[in-house]
């Protein structure tokens, strides 16, 4: 089946879906409204929506085709008048299945009860006593849902089961690296072991990497002919100025090829999610800042090669700092958790690309809180950007599939927008300094200008 290509309105009383399906014969149609789930069947056509919240089909509902046009308008009442629906136009949000609780109320209702008499109980009480250590055992476990009390054994490792060793979003993939070293990779930092390496293998092999490549020369010529690197500086983002985020056509038709998939990750697992989305972030917004968002050729390399994720497959968390600063008391994520997950993302742009300049690194990170600071429509807009720069590579597009393909997916249908605003904040006020990157910049800036000003007397 074919998923049509759709856009919601809403009024105060009603919501309307728009379903572009030419060419096909209304009078076999399938309209179905089930609370907030509507589905619409039409050969070779099916579209589910599960609303946010419930809809009726009444009198007042409609449904209308326009062959001129090829649309399909279905209106549905909605069942609270007034109500508003937000994120109509997040389409993988909508798309998304609809999300069943178990039931919260018993399943057993106690109609009525006796009380047991003296003898009954007095019975009762010796029989239990009589009961064997194995049957008291069954008892507790049957007190507690079922569940026997359990030791962990301590392991100096963790048991590995199977050679296959998973990576990308929520550790879902595997094989996609198999026969990297017959393609012209040159982000991956993995070798041919791209799929045997444990995480711990991964990011050794990453700081090694980085130190490698790490060129003081090179960052030196940047400090001090900067000029070129001031003017990136200076470029203000007009499109993080506009107030109002509106998806374009090209972007509800990728939005509509997603993968239709339901996470659901552990609170440790959605905390990784997040430090991961800000390393995405930060390569994005560095390639969009030294282009002056006109994406090059060599956009897809940068993008990739400053995401540790991407090149050596190893996202945060990472080690914590102690030289961070103050922490701002937030529920969700600290200083150290910040700056932390950063910290790569900063070596890496003096390192990789070919502009490597620290305050570029500062203007990356506050783009990020901007982009941050616009909620999940700018996110989902950026990573959008990003897959659509990396899909036209022809290596590089397989980092579409194993993390950002689900990265658009997420964030509109799972990422919180009280969140991100958060972390933007603490962006705004995070300061990561040179001495943390372990390369002594602070020595080398200050013998530079040593020298210069012994030059000028």
């Amino acid at each position: 089946m074919i998923t049509p290509r759709f856009h919601c309105t809403q009024t105060l009383e009603a919501v309307a879906v728009s379903i572009y399906c030419p060419s096909v014969r209304a009078s076999d149609v399938e309209i179905n409204v089930d609370e907030t789930l509507l589905t619409v069947h039409i050969n070779p056509y099916f579209l589910r929506i599960n609303f946010p919240h419930p809809v009726l089909e009444d009198d007042q509902s409609s449904a209308t085709y326009d062959p001129s046009s090829g649309y399909l308008t279905v209106t549905l009442t909605k069942e609270t008048k007034g109500q508003e629906f937000p994120d109509l136009d997040l389409l993988a949000k909508l798309l998304a299945p609809r999300h069943v609780e178990a039931p919260k109320q018993p399943v057993i209702e106690v109609i009525g009860s006796e009380t047991s008499s003296q003898s009954e109980l007095e019975e009762l009480v010796d029989l239990t006593d009589a009961i064997s250590l194995e049957q008291r055992e069954i008892f507790e476990a049957a007190e507690n849902d079922w569940q026997f009390p359990q030791t962990i054994v301590e392991s100096s490792s963790p048991l590995q089961l199977s050679t296959k060793r998973y990576y990308g979003f929520l550790d879902m993939y595997t094989g996609y690296f198999t026969h990297v070293a017959h393609t012209e990779n040159d982000i991956n930092e993995l070798g041919s072991e791209a799929e045997s390496c444990s995480p711990e293998e991964r990011r050794a092999k990453r700081l090694q990497h980085e130190e490698m490549k790490w060129d003081e020369e090179h960052y030196m010529a940047d400090y001090v002919d900067d000029e070129y690197i001031q003017e990136l500086l200076a470029w203000e983002d007009p499109e993080l100025e506009d107030a109002e985020c509106v998806f374009t056509e090209n972007e509800n038709m990728t939005m509509l090829n997603l993968p239709r998939k339901e996470y659901l990750p552990t609170k440790a697992q959605q905390r990784k999610l997040y430090l991961t989305l800000l390393t995405l972030l930060f390569a994005y917004a560095y390639d969009r800042r030294t282009t002056q968002h006109d994406p090059s050729p060599e956009s897809a390399w940068t993008i990739c090669s400053l995401i540790p994720a991407f090149s050596a497959l190893d996202p945060p968390p990472y080690i914590c700092l102690e030289s961070v600063g103050p922490t701002i008391p937030t529920p969700g994520f600290t200083d150290d958790d910040l700056a932390s997950a950063l910290l790569p993302s900063y070596r890496r742009s003096l390192v990789f690309p070919l502009y490597r300049s620290f305050a570029m690194a500062d203007a990356c990170m506050n783009d990020v809180a901007s982009i941050l600071e616009k909620g999940k429509r700018m996110v989902t807009r950026c990573l959008l950007e990003m897959k659509h720069i990396l899909d036209h590579h022809e290596v590089y597009y397989v980092y579409n599939k194993i993390w950002v393909d689900d990265f658009c997916v997420w964030i509109q249908t799972s990422a919180s927008n009280e969140m991100m605003l958060d972390i933007a904040q603490q962006l705004k006020a995070l300061a990561i300094t040179k001495s943390m990157m372990g390369w002594n910049i602070e020595k080398l800036e200050a013998d530079i200008t040593d020298s210069d000003d012994e030059s000028s007397e």
